[in-house]
């Protein structure tokens, strides 16, 4: 009995942890609508913070206590500089560039930690006075992870008495349900917005530096803190800090006890336990329906028109620009062509649900990755001939799509957006687990294109026959009658429902068809690469093709292809320094300050000769 009492409270001082980091992104985004990845960040540079700060300060009983409370000061320091200087410079910009932006200060900040902190993973600092163990019905108990759970419930506490007891939280209360009328009410929303903004960032500084005597310092303790905290967040309902609280307690009880019984649940109970809740509860256990959004005009509502004369002139050269490439470009250049066509391809399927479909999806890998799998399956297992596998894969991956979508189009925004992440863990958790069939980590290996198609020219013809025929294929189905139904039920749900369109319907078939393209775009991509492994199926390749779709914009066709391109030319450019993400950071967040329509948006609003539906017809 006494193991699974302290099974139980070594769950809860994990949930006091997550919690912790949880806590400030869902203060952040109940108040201000920023879905923020730079949150692990913050915690990364908590925990940094905290350890040097600790070092330096004299070794006595109270030391460490004021290390990391000043490391989590100048967390939420940073956080106010972060959110003075970029971030409110996006409030009236689409959603979805503020989460661009955040990400490029994810690659800033990582570099620059390089840079200060050095690579090699620092093992944290004791905690004096805390740092035995004390026996709890005959088993050890650390007493710093006692001391976690007294901690996160104090914290808990105070979050409440400030949220319900002060003035200053009874506008962030109000701020959560309607920000416009607090601004008719005479309420400056951006003192209000600094002041959430530091507040989050002190509390997720706080909880990097507090897990310094559990798990030290390390360079990817960002990114792998950031999936847990927001899955916490939705899971408890976005805004919910009572919520985020039980939802940790929930999802790391589970683990703790999960791994008793089925050890390789540990990779993906907490995304199972996403999907389970938001099917049943759409937004989450204490969530509330969102709001419709006030978004910007012409966010979401670009009037899309059949190609004019010049853009089919334009398209001409492009094409003939195509046929011609392989005179004059070498190997490589025909390699990086290959890449960008294959990418744009996914990148289009992506931009098909997510523009004309308003579904945003942070799991599109699953079906990318779905696809290369499908191919390398067939291939290795069958000896399938390449040509049959390219045919059957968009089929095997459409079908994955309906499955998905019809659990995920019940939901909408960030909830939807979620669930699409759970599903993608979970299809990457499988094909990284079942070693005897997909390989693991290993992935599969010498998976080439058939014999005629060997040859690097024919190859490079054959990709763009399909990345191309693909692209205008889903470019047709937007002008079709399914094309602008689909849009109508983007722009007014209400009014669809009216004549009796069934909007979930329309987006569960869109849904399906923006899967079935990033499949064929997976299959081609196995074949010209020769393997494919777990990581186009990680969630690092779902926000590549998030980005790509938001650096070329989401208002326009050409959006997602004049994206890809840059995404995959900068990349192979910047990665020859040696803090590129540096750069690479730098670069989107200008992007995204300057341009916040994308790339082909901007061209298109300067000039009738650029890659434009909206205003270029």
């Amino acid at each position: 009995m006494g193991f699974y009492v302290a099974q139980f409270l070594t769950g809860w001082a994990d949930a006091s942890g997550l919690f912790m980091v949880a806590v400030g992104l869902t203060l952040i985004f109940g108040v201000m609508r920023i879905v923020n990845f730079a949150h692990g960040s913050f915690y990364m540079v908590g925990a940094y913070t905290a350890y040097y700060l600790i070092a330096w300060l004299p070794s006595d009983g109270v030391s460490f206590w004021i290390g990391v409370l000043l490391a989590a000061l100048i967390v939420g320091i940073i956080g106010v500089i972060v959110e003075m200087l970029l971030l409110r410079r996006l409030y009236h910009a689409p959603e979805l560039f503020l989460l661009m932006g955040t990400f490029g200060i994810i690659l800033i900040i990582q570099d620059l930690s390089r840079w200060l902190f050095g690579a090699e993973d620092l093992l944290g600092p004791r905690c004096p006075g805390l740092d035995g163990s004390v026996w709890i019905m005959g088993s050890l108990m650390p007493q710093y992870d006692l001391a976690l759970i007294v901690a996160a419930l104090l914290i808990l506490g105070a979050i409440w008495m400030v949220l319900n007891r002060t003035r200053w939280g009874v506008l962030v209360r109000a701020a959560t349900e309607d920000r416009e009328m607090l601004s008719a009410l005479g309420v400056n929303q951006g003192r209000l917005f600094t002041g959430v903004f530091f507040l989050g960032s002190f509390l997720t500084g706080l909880g990097g530096a507090l897990q310094l005597p559990k798990g030290g310092a390390d360079l990817l303790m960002d990114l792998n803190v950031i999936a847990s905290a927001f899955v916490v967040v939705v899971v408890g309902g976005m805004g919910s800090i009572p919520g985020a609280y039980l939802a940790a307690l929930i999802i790391s009880e589970l683990t703790a006890f999960g791994i008793l019984v089925l050890p390789q649940s540990t990779l993906v109970m907490m995304f199972l336990v996403m999907a389970v809740v938001l099917v049943i509860r759409p937004y989450g256990l204490f969530g509330k329906a969102e709001l419709a959004p006030h978004e910007p005009a012409g966010e979401s509502g670009a009037v899309l028109k059949p190609a004019s004369v010049r853009l089919k002139w334009l398209g001409a050269a492009l094409v003939l620009g195509i046929i011609l490439a392989p005179l004059f470009a070498g190997d490589f250049q025909l390699v990086l062509l290959i890449e960008i066509a294959i990418l744009a391809l996914a990148s289009m399927s992506l931009y098909f649900m997510m523009g004309p479909g308003g579904m945003v999806s942070f799991g599109h890998a699953a079906f990318f990755g779905g696809g290369a799998y499908a191919a390398a399956l067939m291939v290795y297992h069958l000896q399938t001939p390449m040509e049959l596998a390219l045919l059957l894969t968009p089929l095997a991956v459409g079908l994955l799509a309906l499955i998905i979508g019809w659990f995920c189009v019940r939901l909408s925004g960030v909830y939807l957006a979620m669930l699409t992440l759970a599903f993608a863990q979970i299809c990457w958790s499988i094909v990284f687990q079942w070693e005897e069939f997909t390989g693991g980590d290993d992935g599969i290996l010498s998976i080439w294109p058939s014999d005629w198609a060997e040859s690097r020219i024919v190859f490079y013809y054959l990709t763009m026959v399909l990345c191309t025929g693909g692209i205008l294929a889903m470019r047709h189905l937007l002008f079709t009658p399914f094309g602008y139904t689909m849009r109508a039920c983007r722009d007014s749900a209400l009014r669809s429902a009216s004549i009796g369109i069934y909007q979930k319907r329309h987006q569960w078939f869109a849904f399906a068809v923006a899967g079935a393209f990033a499949g064929l775009a997976g299959g081609i991509y196995v074949f010209s690469k020769g393997s494919v492994f777990p990581d186009e199926m990680a969630i690092s390749r779902s926000f590549d093709f998030l980005l790509m779709v938001l650096l070329g914009g989401v208002e326009t066709l050409s959006g997602p292809i004049a994206g890809a391109a840059a995404f995959t030319w900068l990349h192979d450019q910047i990665s020859r320094f040696e803090f590129w993400q540096l750069v690479l950071g730098c670069i989107f967040i200008i992007l995204v300050v300057a341009f916040p329509q994308g790339i082909a948006g901007f061209f298109s609003s300067k000039t009738e000769r650029y890659f434009s539906e909206p205003t270029d017809e």
